[in-house]
């Protein structure tokens, strides 16, 4: 199998790892490791032939030496969805903040023009229907949120009962002490065990005495952040790029990943833009000056392109962007650091 096929296989359940040589001779060359077993290697007499061990010893997500190479380390997560049980008002700035941090989410209520409210307000999927039914289709995964903010602690109840035994990487309910002393009761009272009754957060949200929606929403969103960052992990190599990357029709592209970062550069290490042949784009890499010179360069080499397999075996490039500098700063798009984004041909 190639590597875009092992990746899309990979039981999300487990914890899986990547791992790719920047420079050197061994430039290019990949490992993915799932449940601490290598399970692909892109050369089996290559570098992680002999430093497969060192690799995996590694934590997180991180650039790091290996026997004198750069080695990209990630410990690879999944698209991170947020799934909203109740589409009332204190939803609509939830999924407006949830947008903007790069969440995919889905709005789930009974109410036709909720969930109509729900897309207007950016929701990625809508559901119209009970909650049990709806929930029953959601299988949820280490990286998917659940919020509870329905209209009734009855609804509630009926959320929290079929969510929490689901993988997740977090479930929250809203809700006075009262309603949550009835609810978490209801969850004992069905055979839930005390440790995953304790795993819910509730009431939901950081305490900073929250009063509005969008206060409540913010609130809600930064309980999520503090979860979600606990964990250093990438995105890995999100569908809407690994779809095109997976088709036998495609051409020649580019794909970009961050490497390292320092100061405030708006996204992570490991974040990935891909790049194709006719200019279109999948993903971001956090957009402005930085984002506008990978895309300018990956086009460039793209146009230049006589030979795929011999760029290949030329191995990948390294970009240094620099977003601190005077020049960059006179132009507006400052947003003050600098990142390295690892460029191969695909």
């Amino acid at each position: 199998m190639n590597f875009y096929d092992v990746i899309s296989e990979l039981n999300i359940n487990l914890e899986n790892r990547l791992f790719t040589v920047c420079d050197g001779v061994y430039a290019g060359e990949k490992m993915i490791v799932s449940a601490g077993d290598p399970v692909w290697m892109s050369n089996r007499d290559g570098f992680f032939s002999l430093h497969a061990s060192e690799a995996m010893a590694t934590e997180d997500s991180t650039l790091t030496e290996i026997a004198g190479e750069r080695v990209f380390a990630e410990l690879l997560g999944n698209e991170k969805k947020i799934v909203i049980c109740g589409a009332g008002h204190v939803s609509m700035p939830v999924i407006r903040i949830a947008k903007m941090m790069g969440f995919h989410v889905t709005a789930i209520d009974d109410r036709e023009q909720f969930v109509q409210n729900a897309l207007d307000n950016g929701a990625d999927e809508g559901i119209c229907s009970g909650f049990e039914e709806a929930l029953a289709n959601i299988p949820g995964d280490p990286d998917t949120f659940f919020i509870i903010v329905t209209r009734g602690h009855m609804s509630d109840s009926e959320c929290l009962l079929n969510i929490v035994n689901k993988p997740r990487a977090y479930v929250g309910m809203i809700g006075s002490r009262r309603k949550v002393g009835l609810v978490k009761q209801m969850l004992a009272d069905n055979g839930v065990s005390q440790e995953m009754i304790d795993s819910v957060r509730t009431p939901i949200g950081l305490d900073i005495g929250a009063e509005t929606p969008e206060e409540i929403a913010v609130a809600i969103l930064a309980e999520i952040i503090e979860v979600k960052n606990r964990t250093r992990k990438s995105t890995g190599i999100p569908a809407d790029i690994l779809k095109p990357l997976l088709s036998d029709e495609r051409g020649p592209a580019v794909l970009a990943t961050i490497i390292s970062k320092k100061g405030s550069s708006p996204r992570t290490t490991g974040t990935r833009m891909l790049v194709e042949e006719g200019g279109a784009i999948t993903g971001t890499i956090g957009g402005g000056c930085a984002e506008a010179t990978v895309i300018n360069y990956a086009s460039e080499v793209l146009r230049n392109l006589e030979d795929k397999e011999k760029h290949k075996a030329a191995g990948p490039v390294i970009m240094h962007v620099d977003m601190t500098g005077k020049d960059v700063a006179e132009s507006g798009m400052i947003c003050g650091g600098a990142i390295e984004v690892l460029l191969e041909i695909v």
